[in-house]
């Protein structure tokens, strides 16, 4: 049988264990190894953002002004909208392979890939 301090302790390795699995996997989070925007944007935003379907802002040269609107509300903005999801937009585009930070990095490709 466990005493009191023996408990404790036990309890306070299985904590700090669990923290430190928890951050190790966050920071691994942060970056998705080997990605790619334009290739991404091919496979899981071109269907939409290449012919304004479901009002979503086209992409290419000669589209800024699709952005204009949405940019005033400034890019961190515009990314939260693309993780959480907004209007007909799924959360992330339905890039189930997508973090956050390839969030991002792939709505700056598309803004700059529209100027």
């Amino acid at each position: 049988m466990l005493n009191l301090k023996t408990g404790l302790f036990l309890s306070a390795a299985l904590f700090a264990s669990t923290s430190f699995a928890d951050a190790q996997q966050t920071e691994l989070a942060q970056v998705s190894d080997g990605f790619n925007a334009e290739t991404t944007y091919m496979a899981s935003c071109f269907a939409c953002h290449s012919s304004g379907a479901a009002g979503a802002p086209k992409v290419g040269p000669g589209n800024a002004d699709a952005w204009t609107a949405r940019l005033e509300k400034g890019m961190d903005q515009v990314v939260t909208n693309a993780i959480a999801g907004i209007n007909n937009m799924p959360p992330k585009g339905l890039c189930f392979t997508c973090n956050d930070d390839d969030i991002k990095a792939l709505v700056e490709y598309m803004v700059d890939s529209s100027n």
